[in-house]
């Protein structure tokens, strides 16, 4: 049997003020194609299909002509909920749409009933689990006190392991979470090699670190919630999000593992990719180096973060930037260095200065060691003289004599 694992699908997610949805279009639109090259069987998709709870209806139609692509290609689907999905609305007349092979998960016992898939070889198993609030499932195991992801989670897997001895089939367990290898260091390591840009405090995105020893005993583990492709062990893998989300993941893969079980189990997993409507780009320069620089002309056409080292903000610097990267979205500035800086304090720094030498001062500190020019001295000294009347003119006076 061969499975096509994914996740994340975030419809309705922006990127940076734009809409992801005709990337989202093209991307999802190429599942059936890779379903009928490869013999897929059944798509799975863990989690985090809306990014809101409350998806435009716009977003349901989108989803729905997915769903009958891949069912027209020839797989099943099984979909479960995560973290950014509003369980009930998408598991709306689920019951009807298992009729039809479309079986969305959101019910938080529903792993107590595992999706079956068939083959010529039998039957596997598919534990799918959707997001489990802790909190919000208190009745789940009923006299447990199962507070942290990783406790209740523990409880539905070691569940899970009794469910699959006593049926006797191959396993599929699907989860939403943030799995990592090991706990402590190895836990921190993890959370660094995933690269969202997160910090180290037990959760992740809000969710609590699950040790993938909890995932023990079955043969492959489709995890959901982290945007990049990972490997935690050979049988526990994230997909990531099928576009991309956030610069930070621009050097990462968009795709799926195509997992496949032999009669013994698993067998293995092999990625296929994904197209990618329009790459990420990130540069860096002065802005007259990014709008003369021949060799950035592979990026006219990508999402561009261009990172601006000039010692002064340029005036109007988007507009510039996207007459020759439309699509530029999101600009940093990080002003080249100019000489060490002195640490001194601020009553050193201004001891025995004009007002128009503070000024020039710290105007050198904040723009890398660029002072004030000619035209910018004089129009500060017009602007103290305005303000501060007689007491500014002698200020301004005092500093003319140094200039």
């Amino acid at each position: 049997m061969r499975l096509l694992h994914t996740s994340d699908w975030h419809l309705g997610r922006s990127f940076h003020g734009n809409s992801t949805l005709p990337q989202l279009r093209e991307v999802l639109g190429a599942i059936p194609g890779i379903v009928r090259e490869h013999g897929i069987d059944a798509v799975l998709v863990s989690g985090d299909v809306f990014d809101h709870a409350a998806p435009a209806a716009e977003l349901y139609g989108v989803l729905a002509s997915v769903i009958q692509g891949i069912r027209a290609a020839g797989a099943t689907v099984v979909i479960t909920s995560g973290n950014h999905d509003n369980a009930a609305r998408l598991g709306f007349q689920s019951e009807w749409a298992a009729l039809g092979g479309v079986h969305v998960v959101t019910h938080a016992d529903a792993f107590r009933r595992p999706v079956q898939l068939t083959d010529e070889l039998g039957t596997v198993d598919v534990y799918a689990i959707p997001y489990l609030e802790p909190m919000l499932n208190t009745t789940l195991f009923p006299g447990e006190q199962l507070r942290s992801h990783q406790a209740l989670l523990g409880r539905v897997m070691d569940e899970v392991r009794a469910l699959a001895a006593a049926r006797g089939n191959r396993s599929v367990v699907m989860a939403h979470c943030f799995a990592v290898n090991g706990g402590g260091d190895a836990a921190e390591s993890e959370i660094e090699k995933a690269g969202e840009g997160l910090v180290w405090d037990l959760t992740a995105g809000g969710l609590d670190v699950v040790p993938t020893a909890v995932f023990a005993g079955v043969d492959y583990v489709a995890l959901g919630h982290i945007h990049g492709r990972a490997e935690l062990t050979a049988q526990i893998r994230y997909s990531g999000a099928p576009v991309h989300f956030s610069f930070s993941e621009a050097a990462k893969p968009r795709g799926g593992w195509i997992v496949e079980l032999h009669a013994e189990g698993y067998h293995d997993a092999t990625w296929v990719d994904f197209p990618v409507p329009r790459p990420l780009a990130r540069i860096r320069g002065t802005l007259d180096e990014l709008l003369g620089d021949a060799g950035l002309a592979e990026h006219e056409a990508s999402w561009v973060e261009a990172t601006l080292t000039d010692a002064v903000r340029p005036i109007d610097a988007m507009r510039r930037l996207r007459e020759r990267f439309p699509h530029c979205a999101h600009i940093e500035f990080a002003p080249a260095a100019r000489g060490e800086r002195v640490e001194t304090s601020y009553t050193e720094r201004v001891a025995k200065k004009s007002d128009v030498d503070i000024v020039d001062e710290f105007l050198g500190l904040v723009r890398g060691g660029e002072r004030l020019d000619e035209s910018e001295r004089e129009l500060i000294r017009a602007v103290i003289t305005q303000v501060t009347g007689a007491s500014g003119a002698t200020a301004v006076a005092a500093e003319g004599g140094d200039s």
